[in-house]
């Protein structure tokens, strides 16, 4: 498959996921990621869909075997 990589990054609640939300309606060729995370599912949040969630252990196991290309440590998550 060819194409592009496009990354947003911003603080939590700048209107990240509003930006890739529009983005996708625009241009519905975009196919987003969708990473690992340890930390609490929020109120409306959909496991496999805002993220993967996963235990802690899970998460070292993964990390330990190479699974991901990148990770890192955020409010102890």
């Amino acid at each position: 498959m060819d194409g592009k990589i496009i990354v947003i990054v911003a603080p939590s609640g700048t209107g990240k996921t509003t930006l890739i939300a529009k983005l996708k309606k625009e241009f519905p060729q975009i196919i987003e990621s969708t990473s690992y995370t340890t930390r609490a599912m929020r109120a409306g949040e959909k496991h496999g869909e805002n993220y993967f969630y996963i235990s802690k252990p899970e998460f070292l196991k993964m990390r330990d075997e190479n699974e991901f290309l990148e990770w890192a440590e955020v409010h102890t998550n």
